[in-house]
């Protein structure tokens, strides 16, 4: 008689088991995940795109930096020799001990020198204009991202680590996760757990 209770009793609560999983509405708790899963995918694919475009900015500061220094060494080496013509032409018009012939192919190459170097000052503006142009727009990418995120990334890190530091309103929390030994979603919810919903 026992024995029938408790299977009676299993038996109810199989029933109110099944019912708690068919009231539970498993294809909205499905969209729910993936919906969980497309903003993770979102967040990771932005942090892809920050840290290339953080990249591409240090290599054409870098590239930019080197530039300008070349062409104000070849600018300077260009001054020192239209400085040596000019000398030489003096002293040359002073003594006229000069043929016209010497005297007009020192004035060409003066006159050659002194276009290599307006074109050489030209260059130079261009780039400074395109270094004006393309580093203030990734800046601002960067500083949208932080802004919305309130995270500070590192990028100089292996590709499997995510570091940075999230400032809060009270407190500075570092981050140091390893992509390799937690799963997305662990490490979305980490992530997502910082960002303020405050607007």
């Amino acid at each position: 008689m026992a024995q029938g209770h408790k299977f009676q009793d299993l038996e109810e609560t199989g029933e109110a088991l099944v019912g708690f999983i068919n009231s539970s509405q498993p294809d909205k708790l499905k969209g729910l995940k993936d919906e969980h899963q497309a903003l993770f995918d979102q967040h990771t694919e932005t942090a892809k795109i920050v840290t290339q475009i953080l990249k591409d900015l240090a290599q054409i500061e870098e590239n930019t930096g080197q530039r300008l220094l070349d062409m104000e060494q070849e600018k300077m080496r260009r001054e020192k020799e239209l400085e040596s013509l000019e000398e030489q032409l003096r002293q040359c018009t002073a003594k006229s001990q000069i043929t016209d012939s010497e005297l007009q192919f020192l004035q060409k190459e003066l006159e050659s020198l002194r276009n290599a170097e307006n074109e050489l000052e030209i260059l130079q503006s261009e780039v400074e204009e395109d270094t004006t142009e393309v580093i203030p727009s990734a800046v601002y990418v960067a500083q949208v991202y932080y802004l919305i995120t309130k995270i500070k990334w590192e990028y100089d890190t292996p590709a499997n680590i995510l570091k940075g530091v999230h400032y809060g309103a009270d407190l500075a929390t570092p981050i140091n996760i390893d992509t390799t030994s937690r799963s997305r979603i662990d490490v979305s919810d980490q992530l997502w757990g910082f960002v303020s919903t405050k607007w």
